[in-house]
C-alpha cells in the first residue's frame, strides 16, 4: 500500500445518550474530528466519543415500542369508501 493514501483506522467509542449503550469499534472517523473533540475512558484507554441518534438500544423495531399498523381497519375503510364494484 502507498504511504498516506488511506485514512487511519481506529477505534471510536459510539454514544446513544437515550438508549444509554456506548458501543467501541474502529472507524475512520476519529480522523476528521476535531483536536478538542469529547473522550471516554474505556477499559483504561481513551477514546473519541461519538453521538448518535438512534441504536439498537433506542430504535423501536428493537426496542418492541413500535406502534403496530392497523391493516385491517384501512382495507374496511376502503371498501365502505369505494364500496365493492367488482363483484
Amino acid at each position: 500500500m502507498k504511504k498516506n493514501q488511506h485514512p487511519r483506522y481506529e477505534e471510536v467509542a459510539f454514544r446513544d445518550r437515550s438508549g444509554d449503550l456506548l458501543l467501541v469499534t474502529r472507524s475512520t472517523l476519529p480522523e476528521r474530528l476535531p483536536a478538542d473533540h469529547e473522550t471516554v475512558e474505556v477499559d483504561g484507554r481513551t477514546l473519541p466519543v461519538v453521538d448518535v441518534d438512534v441504536s439498537s438500544a433506542s430504535h423501536p423495531f428493537w426496542t418492541g415500542k413500535g406502534r403496530v399498523v392497523d391493516t385491517e381497519g384501512r382495507v374496511e375503510r376502503f371498501r365502505r369508501r369505494y364500496g365493492q364494484a367488482g363483484r
